[in-house]
């Protein structure tokens, strides 16, 4: 199945409109800033994108990021921009054309964003197998991916990667695809289902317990929306399988809990993360007003805290006293039901 994947991703693609279903593909609003680096994007590049998500968080300036399965190197060039000249962004890919198109146009992207050099770089590698890139241990402050860890046949050894690589307190945010259920054996053998990020995606339950036994303990939905398989055979042979766009982002810190704990904690969001100025969304449960304070978990106090977020909250309270379970919504599932994005609002 690597193989398929090599063969469909380099040569059966040659651009977004060859795809057979809306699964790669990124319907998420974009924002102003966005936009205007989109603009800068040579055009080839954005032509072989094949994304399903936005995966572009807050507070990159100066980051540290890697990208799994760039591609052709879309997300990784709007990111160094985000991440400014003092930051870095490594793409990995195991397609030698999409690598070939993300490596012919470095030059032309530093010179774009006014860099004396760029500061992007592009490994040949495959995302089950990251030790053999030579990446070290702790390196990266944020791992990003989109619609690409489907394609992997062992996702634990993706997780575990990305645990290994991130530093404490880093974040794996990505998007993907996941299924109602888990999907038959003889569709994941079928190449085209799986090259468009379909008969590989995981069924969302079994997602959560990878991700947990990963080391990721309290995986956060950020947002999901349903995938339509409109292309008459593949929906034939799919049957009454569902499918679902969802973003999740993972955090390396330890010390979180299996539930949601209550221990009188609370935090105020300063206001004071760029572009966020009147309030800030961490996941699909949670959004917070600038200058209100809010109770939260034992987990969400210990994330925020552990996290690049942490100089934008004022925190309040300890753990010396347990008061049981916290009234917070269980881990959401992602919405397989038509309708809007399940994004988090403050509305």
């Amino acid at each position: 199945m690597r193989a398929e994947v090599q063969r469909y991703y380099g040569e059966t693609l040659q651009s977004t409109a060859d795809l057979k279903t809306t699964a790669c593909c990124t319907t998420d609003p974009i924002s102003a800033e966005v936009k205007a680096i989109l603009a800068d994007i040579h055009d080839e590049v954005v032509t072989r994108y094949y994304g399903c998500g936005l995966v572009l968080p807050e507070l990159l300036a100066g980051s540290r990021v890697l990208d799994l399965g760039c591609g052709a190197g879309r997300d990784v060039y709007v990111l160094s921009r985000m991440v400014g000249e003092q930051g870095r962004v490594v793409g990995v890919d195991m397609t030698p054309e999409q690598l070939a198109v993300a490596r012919r146009h470095q030059q032309y992207h530093a010179d774009r964003f006014g860099y004396s050099a760029s500061n992007v770089e592009f490994l040949d590698g495959d995302i089950e197998q990251l030790e053999r890139t030579g990446l070290a241990d702790n390196t990266f402050d944020l791992i990003v991916s989109n619609c690409v860890i489907n394609l992997a046949t062992d996702k634990r050894a993706v997780l575990d990667q990305a645990w290994r690589l991130l530093v404490a307190g880093g974040e794996l945010y990505f998007a993907d695809i996941y299924a109602d259920r888990r999907i038959p054996e003889d569709l994941r053998a079928d190449p085209v289902l799986y090259g468009e990020c379909l008969s590989g995606a995981m069924y969302w339950r079994d997602f959560l317990e990878t991700a947990r036994a990963a080391g990721f303990t309290d995986p956060r939905l950020v947002e999901s929306r349903p995938v339509d398989v409109s292309e008459p055979k593949l929906a034939k042979k799919l049957g009454d399988i569902r499918f679902v766009s969802a973003t999740y982002r993972l955090f390396k810190v330890g010390g979180l809990e299996a539930g949601s704990e209550d221990y009188g904690l609370s935090v105020i969001y300063r206001g004071t993360v760029p572009g966020h100025a009147e309030q800030l969304s961490l996941d699909e449960q949670h959004c917070f007003k600038a200058g209100e304070e809010v109770a939260v978990s034992g987990n969400s106090f210990r994330l925020l805290a552990a996290s690049r977020f942490a100089p934008h909250f004022e925190f309040d309270g300890d753990f010396e006293t347990h008061h049981g379970g916290f009234s917070e919504r269980a881990q959401a599932s992602p919405s397989f039901a038509s309708g809007p994005s399940s994004a988090a609002s403050c509305c």
